[in-house]
């Protein structure tokens, strides 16, 4: 269920600094929603899927800490990334 290298590039491209940031909190937030949305649609389709659900879980919490993180350093970009993204702010 990994990205495939155009659409990480494409993602790094949107929400990095330059073109080989890969390791910011933005880049990695935008990474793990995109895969996080891609594995929802294929637990749509294959509902007992146990293992890609035990990892969507694994995902969205790795994602949850690096914006509990981001948001605590740089508040406005935080803001500007949930909104640019459509996901919630509760955290």
């Amino acid at each position: 269920m990994a990205l495939d290298t155009a659409k990480k590039q494409e993602i790094v491209a949107k929400y990095g600094r330059n073109e080989s940031d890969t390791g910011s909190s933005e880049v990695q937030i935008a990474l793990l929603t995109e895969r996080i949305a891609e594995l929802t649609e294929h637990l749509k389709v294959f509902k007992k899927d146990h293992a890609s659900r035990l990892g969507l879980l694994k995902l969205v919490g790795q994602r949850r800490r690096l914006m509990r993180y981001f948001k605590r350093t740089q508040k406005d970009a935080y803001l500007k990334l949930v909104q640019d993204l459509g996901i919630r702010d509760n955290i």
